[in-house]
């Protein structure tokens, strides 16, 4: 039977509304003694990124990774924004999936980025429970009221070409499901020079991430207007 992503997609809103209902409500109810009467000023509108190594700075000085390059950037060109980084080291779409909920109500983004999946390609994580897990996260930021930017990653060839295009097809899929904006390729700038990775390979160096920083900004600074 041929997938219908437009059947799909109603019954995942439909499904996540409730999830987020759910936790919503028990969130008030947890925090409501502590909101009453109070009237708080709104807090500065934020960029929440949820992605792995990659993006939480494997192998770098805390100042040193992509994501704290574009906060001081968006400190210095949109003062009113700031940057919660709740990347993971070894993260998976599955385990982004299992937190998203608990960090778009708690943080309350205005943009979240997602920068998720390398780690389910090395591990050969069959590309359909890839796409749901993404696409849960999609939605739920969705849900909040956040703009949503979806970055991408390549494979290697380890599992033979269909699982290798697949696995990009993934995001291709979901951007245009959601009608999210994508960045395809995380690593496009630096990927063709050995150079520009520690010794694992895999993780760039410290003087490759403002090339990663501009490479998000294309994307991500129309998001903040």
């Amino acid at each position: 039977m041929k997938f219908s992503y437009a059947a799909w997609r109603k019954r995942f809103q439909w499904a996540i509304g409730l999830v987020l209902l759910s936790v919503t409500v028990a969130a008030q109810a947890q925090f409501s003694e502590t909101a009453a009467g109070k009237a708080q000023a709104p807090a500065n509108p934020t960029v929440l990124v949820m992605g792995d190594s990659l993006s939480a700075g494997y192998g770098l000085a805390a100042d040193e990774g992509w994501v704290s390059l574009t906060a001081a950037r968006i400190a210095k060109e949109r003062p009113t924004w700031r940057v919660v980084n709740s990347s993971i080291s070894g993260e998976t779409s599955a385990g982004g999936s299992s937190r998203i909920v608990a960090e778009v109500l708690r943080v309350k983004p205005k943009v979240v980025v997602i920068e998720l999946g390398a780690n389910d390609g090395l591990r050969g994580l069959p590309l359909r429970e890839m796409r749901r897990n993404l696409a849960r996260m999609i939605g739920a930021s969705q849900y909040v009221g956040a703009k949503v930017l979806l970055i991408g990653m390549r494979i290697p060839p380890n599992y033979g070409a269909e699982y290798t295009e697949g696995f990009e097809q993934v995001y291709l899929d979901l951007a245009k499901l959601f009608n999210v904006e994508l960045l395809p390729f995380l690593l496009q700038p630096i990927a063709a020079d050995r150079g520009n990775f520690q010794d694992d390979n895999l993780h760039p160096i410290a003087a490759a991430q403002p090339k990663l920083r501009d490479h998000v900004w294309s994307a991500l600074a129309p998001l903040l207007n």
